[in-house]
Order: C-alpha cells, then sequence, then structure tokens
C-alpha cells in the first residue's frame, strides 16, 4: 500500500485530534506503518526521528523488546478485570512501586485511563474531601496563567490556554488565576530564580484572600508544556508547598507531562525544596499518565496521601465514598508496561542517562541563541524549546497567523525528523533511546527550517 492509498482511506473517515482538517489538502497526514526505536516508519519506507516523542508519551522508544515481552506475557495471563470489587496483581504491583518512587507522603494510588481523567480525579476527590470533612464552602481551584491541564470540561475549566479553552467558556467553571512564574517574561539581567520568587506574590495574594473558599491550587511543576514549553525556578514550588500548607489549601502537581525523567529527576517536584530536604516537595496529590506505560497504553494515575484517603473511609449509608469510574480503571495490560517502564528506569539508570543526554541537545541548539530571529532557547531537563519571534531585542513574536512554526516542520519530515511545533516555538522531547549523533541532526535540521521559516 502507497501513502497515498493509506491516506486517501483516512480522510474518507478519520477525524484527527487538534487538527484544522481543511490543513490536510496543504499537509495531509503521514502514514505511519511501523516504529522502532526513535523511528518511525511511513508506507514507502521514509523515516523519520520520533523527536516529540509522539505527543511527549514514548519514552523508552517505538517496539521496546523489554515493554513488548511484558505485555505479551500478561496477554496470555489477564486481559482485563474491572478494579471495583476486584483486583489483580499488575495494580497492586504498580501501586506499591509508584507509593516508593513518588514524593514522600503520597500513599495511595488511584487508576484512571488518560492525563485528563487523572486531573479531573484529583479535582473531585479534592473537592470531596472538603465536604467530607465539614468544609462545603470550599468549591474553587486556583491555576496559573498559560497553564494547560486536558480538555474534559473539568481539566479545561483549570487551564488558562485559549486556543483549547475560549470555545468551551459557558460550560466550564470558573477557577482563579495567579500570575504564571513563566521565565521567558523576566526583565534583562533577572535570574529565574529571582523572577520566580517575585512572581509568587499573585499567588500570595490569591490564597491570603480566597482560602477559605478554595480547594486546591494546581500547577504543572517547572514547566508549562502546552503553554509553548514555557519554563520556571523550582524555587516557585517550594514556595508555593509552604503557602498551601500555611493557607489550608490542597496542592495538586500535574506531572502528566513532566514526570518520568523529563526534566532531570524522575519527578519535576524532587527539584524543589530547601537543602537538607534532598527528595523535594511532596504534594497532596500528583497526577501522572504519557509517560507512565512509556506510550504504549492508556493509564494514568493520581497520587495522594493517606490523611485524603482517610475522609473517605466510612460507613456505605453516610455516603461519602469516592464514586468516580472508568470502565478500563487499572487495566492489567497497561499496568504491566508501566512496570516494564519503571524496571527500564532502574536497568539503564535512565534519569543519570538523561542528563548526559540533555547536555548533548544544549550544544546541538547552541549556536541558535545568537539567531536574530530567536528570542531564547530554554531548557529543562530532556526537553529543549526554541522561540522564533520577529524581533530578537524586544521578543516581538510575528503575527501567529503567518504560522512560521509549520515551515520549520515541513522542512524537517524532508529531513527525517518529526518536529511538530507549538506555534512558532520549536522543541525537542525525544525518546530517551536517542543518539548523541542523532540529536546533532535534529540541531541541523532546526537550524535550516528556522532559516528558512524567517526568511519567508
Amino acid at each position: 500500500m502507497s501513502n497515498a492509498d493509506m491516506v486517501a482511506r483516512d480522510l474518507q473517515v478519520v477525524w484527527h485530534p487538534c487538527t484544522q482538517m481543511k490543513d490536510t489538502e496543504r499537509m495531509p497526514p503521514i502514514p505511519i506503518k511501523r516504529g522502532e526505536g526513535v523511528w518511525l516508519e511511513d508506507f514507502e519506507g521514509n523515516r523519520y526521528i520520533d523527536a516529540v516523542s509522539s505527543w511527549w508519551v514514548n519514552i523508552f522508544g517505538h517496539a521496546n523488546p523489554a515493554i513488548n515481552d511484558r505485555i505479551k506475557t500478561q496477554l496470555d495471563t489477564l486481559e482485563h478485570v474491572m478494579l471495583a470489587g476486584f483486583s489483580h496483581e499488575p495494580a497492586v504491583e504498580l501501586a506499591e512501586r509508584l507509593v516508593k518512587a513518588t514524593p514522600a507522603g503520597l500513599t495511595r494510588a488511584f487508576y484512571a485511563d488518560n492525563g485528563s481523567a487523572a486531573v479531573e480525579v484529583a479535582l473531585k476527590m479534592s473537592f470531596h474531601y472538603w465536604r467530607n470533612t465539614g468544609h462545603g464552602e470550599k468549591t474553587r481551584f486556583i491555576n496559573l496563567s498559560n497553564s494547560y491541564h486536558g480538555e474534559t470540561l473539568g481539566a479545561l475549566a483549570v487551564g488558562d490556554v485559549d486556543l483549547y479553552k475560549k470555545t468551551y467558556e459557558p460550560l466550564l467553571l470558573k477557577p482563579l488565576t495567579a500570575r504564571s512564574p513563566d521565565c521567558y517574561e523576566r526583565e534583562p539581567g533577572v535570574s529565574w530564580e529571582e523572577h520566580s520568587r517575585a512572581v509568587f506574590a499573585d499567588m500570595e495574594a490569591l490564597l491570603a484572600e480566597y482560602a477559605h473558599e478554595t480547594c486546591a491550587v494546581i500547577v504543572e511543576p517547572l514547566l508549562q508544556c502546552a503553554g509553548h514549553m514555557r519554563m520556571y525556578h523550582p524555587v516557585y514550588l517550594e514556595l508555593l508547598r509552604e503557602a498551601c500548607t500555611r493557607h489550608g489549601v490542597h496542592l495538586i502537581a500535574d506531572e502528566i507531562a513532566v514526570g518520568f525523567g523529563r526534566t532531570g529527576t524522575l519527578f519535576a517536584c524532587e527539584q524543589a525544596g530547601p537543602e537538607g530536604q534532598p527528595n523535594g516537595i511532596s504534594p497532596d496529590f500528583m497526577c501522572l499518565s504519557k509517560g507512565l506505560t512509556a506510550g504504549y497504553l492508556p493509564l494514568s494515575v493520581t497520587m495522594t496521601t493517606e490523611d485524603i484517603y482517610q475522609a473517605f473511609y466510612d460507613d456505605y449509608a453516610n455516603l461519602s465514598a469516592f464514586l468516580h469510574s472508568h470502565s478500563y480503571t487499572g487495566n492489567p495490560l497497561a499496568c504491566a508496561a508501566a512496570l516494564a517502564t519503571l524496571d527500564e528506569f532502574e536497568r539503564l539508570d535512565q534519569v543519570n542517562v538523561n542528563r548526559r543526554l540533555a547536555q548533548h541537545m544544549a550544544d546541538a541548539v547552541a549556536p541558535l541563541k545568537d539567531h536574530p530571529n530567536v528570542g531564547e532557547v530554554r531548557q529543562t531537563g530532556m526537553v529543549l524549546a526554541i522561540e522564533m519571534v520577529r524581533d530578537k531585542a524586544t521578543k516581538t513574536p510575528f503575527d501567529w497567523r503567518e504560522r512560521r512554526g509549520i515551515e520549520v516542520y515541513r522542512h524537517a519530515l524532508t529531513q527525517g525528523a518529526l518536529l511538530r511545533p507549538l506555534g512558532d516555538v520549536i522543541y525537542f522531547m525525544p525518546p530517551y533511546v536517542i543518539t548523541p549523533e542523532q540529536i546533532a541532526h535534529l540541531g541541523q535540521v532546526a537550524a535550516e527550517g528556522i532559516e528558512r521559516a524567517v526568511s519567508t
């Protein structure tokens, strides 16, 4: 079958996510036949480095032999059973291992199907906790500007990216929004830490005024991914944890995109906290998905504390149970993939390997820091972003309707690389099996693509 044949079939029946389908008239979808390691291969043998990990999920490469084998073994034993009134070993073992791996105090794992669902669980659980403990006045949430937490209605409501949210505003609850500590906005000569500390005053003011009616603050630790890969200093998380505790408000850490080694530690929250607290801060809820199964199967988990768990532990007649459910909650095949993923982290010492790979990424794009149309090259661990601008001195952006980032994407495809942009931000978020040589190639392709895009 040719690429054209597959595309013709696709466009007769499939409605693609996050896509204006009219765009397919000039940019048809790329049909993928197989994957191996960092490579995706189409029906005519063309190969592409999956530099964005297929939407940030694939961390140990496509068709990873160890993960494949674990899923195949599980498939011959148990493919699925409901988790209401039943249990199975993969769900129990995965919960045990996540309790050990996540920050101290997170002792309970509640499974769902995807990242948005994990956020929904955290929002509902926080609200319900306060209701169960006699604080029904707590009904609001605080988020950050430019944040993104998913696209189901609850998760969408606590995000702040207009592109996804604005159309559905009439359907959504109304959060309080604090200014993001996004360090792209810092003044010249101001460090990341100084900027993030200063911006925290806005969050402190909201908590001081509204804590009595607030269930939780929700943040993406260190990195606002869908918000154009904007980054901030860990000190903000340290300040936020202390303030949430002081004001009696839950802290929800949405580590769906940033967990599992993306930021330089297994979880981003580990990088925050005062000296003498080497394991970072502990949120009241931690939402995990994406890399949890290395991109193999849909699975998410909301980790929470024993205190929150006990607030729901009651006689049935009191109707205080948390009755949220999904048909595929704790699916054994997905749990098996997640267990194999955790095994790979241990076997490969992957967090330390990633630190070396991150340096290769920095080196590959170093020349772009002086490009007149690059406003910033920023990096947090295995995530690197290049922001194209019309004017470097003022950081004046290009008109978004010019879609300069798409030109980089189209060029990259001709050079065997998948670099799907976020507006005019080109980013690398590759599988951890990528080599230094492949990283160098991505740097060259990005530089060529940017030069073409800004010259049109």
